[in-house]
């Protein structure tokens, strides 16, 4: 069957696509931003206005992508949304309330009397944390097929304290790129430990994953695609050696290099999550119901279609030109 001649085939592929797209962009930028909040406790108050500051032009554009993400889900696959989100029902209460509450502080922290801002700073921190560890969770539920079994408990609990030492890893990159002097020699200490953590929950959801199922297995494991698919542990454990030399390298490096680990770090995050879209491809609920079942009527996804060709270029450009406007190092954040 032709794939780009039937819409059938090729509409359900485009529109999994462009939410991958979406859910990449937002574990890496609000990933970084969540990971910022995760290190509020290491940093002392002046360095926690600097913080703040280095994600408040960008924090409010980086969660539009989780939007647009489970917009598709909805209208593009709305059986396999009623799954994930019926299994998921607990952590997504509790990840939605982490961000409230994380909006909530970013703004009040700035206006509360000096009096309450320690509370504010530690709300931050909180929905930071329950966040964080909510999305470790449901993506360890996620690849273990959404059974609420005690070993899939487990590896979720698991991967949820991997993901939000990940998060707090490159959080600390971002500081290192966007910061000087004391904060950043902080940050890149912060990012030496935090690298473990990134190590350990790359490896144990790389691990786990084929042994899901047979099909996943013989994906990675057969032959000849097995070749294929080298280059992918071998550019993550580069990436990785770059990272462990590069920050022990820092900060006697020229600065001009700050940019490097947040760079590396990222292009990490995205081997994982290519790897994994390449393990469940073409399942949307693992192993149960793929994108071409679960998809929308043709019909219903041209229209849909047409609308995204107008939404998602926005959105990208909006994100893209607050990144531009607000490069360089972080300024103190101001709100008079």
């Amino acid at each position: 069957m032709d794939m780009f001649g039937d819409p059938a085939i090729w509409l359900p592929w485009t529109f999994a696509a462009l939410m991958g797209l979406s859910i990449l962009i937002y574990v890496v930028l609000d990933g970084f931003d969540l990971g910022v909040g995760l290190l509020m406790p290491l940093a002392d108050d002046t360095e926690k206005d600097m913080l703040v500051a280095s994600i408040g032009p960008f924090w409010d554009a980086n969660e539009t992508w989780l939007v647009l993400a489970i917009g598709i889900l909805l209208v593009a696959f709305p059986p396999a949304h009623g799954v994930i989100l019926t299994s998921l029902y607990l952590p997504v209460f509790v990840m939605l309330i982490g961000l409230i509450l994380r909006g909530v502080s970013f703004e009040l922290r700035a206006k509360a009397p000096p009096s309450q801002k320690a509370l504010w700073n530690a709300a931050f921190f909180g929905g930071s944390l329950m966040a964080a560890l909510a999305q470790g969770f449901m993506l360890g539920m996620y690849v273990m097929g959404l059974a609420w079994t005690l070993p899939n408990v487990a590896f979720a609990v698991l991967t949820a304290v991997f993901l939000t030492v990940g998060y707090s890893f490159i959080g600390a990159t971002w500081l290192i790129l966007k910061t000087g002097g004391a904060l950043q020699a902080h940050a890149i200490r912060w990012a030496k430990g935090g690298i473990w953590g990134l190590i350990l929950g790359i490896g144990a959801i790389s691990l786990a994953t084929p042994f899901v199922s047979a099909r996943i297995f013989d994906k990675w494991f057969g032959m000849p695609q097995m070749l294929y698919l080298m280059p992918l542990p071998i550019l993550s454990a580069a990436l990785v050696g770059f990272l462990w030399w590069k920050l022990r390298r820092m900060p006697r490096t020229n600065d001009a290099w700050s940019w490097s680990p947040f760079v590396a770090a990222t292009a990490l995050f995205m081997l994982a999550f290519g790897g994994m879209a390449y393990s469940f491809y073409p399942y949307v609920v693992p192993e149960q119901i793929t994108i071409y079942e679960a998809a929308s009527a043709p019909e219903s996804l041209m229209i849909i279609l047409i609308g995204t060709l107008f939404v998602l270029p926005a959105i990208l450009g909006y994100t893209v030109l607050s990144y531009y406007i607000f490069r360089g190092k972080a300024t103190e954040l101001r709100y008079d």
